[in-house]
C-alpha cells in the first residue's frame, strides 16, 4: 500500500524541490501570504459550493427539489384518498373485482414511484452537469492562480493526510472564481 505522502514526495522529487521553485518565484506572486511551496491545496467541494456559481446552482437545484417535494406531497395525498376509497369499497365488491381494482392501484403507485425516482435522478444529473461545467470553466482560472503563485500543482485537500495550512488556497480560489466567473450566467 502506498504511503499517503507518496504523491507529494513524488511531485517534489520531480520538481527538484525548492531550489528550482525559488528561482521561479520572482514577480509571479498572487496575494497568498508567504507561500513558498510548489504545491498548493484546495477543497474543491468548498470552491464549488461557496462560489457565486455554486451558490446559484445550489439555489436552482434547491428550488427544483422543493417543487418536486411539493408535487410528491400532492400525489401522496391523492393516493391516500384513493386508497381510502378503495378500502371503503372492499366490503361492497366481490373479491375478484376488488382484486382487479387493488392491482390497478398498486400498478399506479409503482408507476408514480418510478416517475418520481426518475425526476430525482434528473435533478442529480443536473447538479452533476453543472458541476462539470463549473470545473471546466474553473480550470483556466485555477491554472492562472497556480502560475501567479509560482506553484506547479494543486492537490485536493481531502486527499492529503497532512499539510501546512499555508499552502491552502481555497478562499483565494473562491475569490478569483467569483471575480472571473461570477454566477456563471452572462448578464442580459
Amino acid at each position: 500500500m502506498r504511503s499517503p505522502f507518496a504523491c507529494v514526495f513524488a511531485v517534489l522529487a520531480l520538481l527538484g524541490a525548492a531550489p528550482a521553485f525559488a528561482q521561479q518565484q520572482g514577480s509571479a506572486s498572487l496575494n497568498l501570504g508567504s507561500i513558498s511551496s510548489p504545491v498548493l491545496t484546495l477543497d474543491s467541494d468548498r470552491v464549488f459550493l461557496e462560489s457565486a456559481f455554486g451558490r446559484r446552482v445550489a439555489g436552482e437545484v434547491e428550488s427544483k427539489a422543493a417543487e418536486l417535494a411539493a408535487d410528491f406531497r400532492q400525489i401522496e395525498a391523492e393516493l391516500e384518498a384513493e386508497e381510502r376509497e378503495l378500502t371503503d369499497l372492499r366490503p361492497t365488491l366481490p373479491a375478484d373485482e376488488f382484486r382487479v381494482l387493488a392491482d390497478q392501484f398498486d400498478q399506479k403507485v409503482q408507476t408514480i414511484r418510478q416517475e418520481q425516482a426518475a425526476k430525482e435522478r434528473d435533478l442529480n444529473q443536473l447538479l452533476d452537469k453543472e458541476r462539470e461545467v463549473f470545473l471546466g470553466a474553473a480550470a483556466p482560472v485555477l491554472e492562472r492562480l497556480m502560475r501567479r503563485s509560482g506553484a506547479v500543482v494543486i492537490l485536493e485537500r481531502r486527499s492529503i493526510f497532512y499539510s501546512a495550512n499555508a499552502i491552502e488556497i481555497t478562499d483565494a480560489a473562491i475569490a478569483l472564481l467569483d471575480e472571473t466567473l461570477g454566477s456563471g450566467i452572462e448578464p442580459k
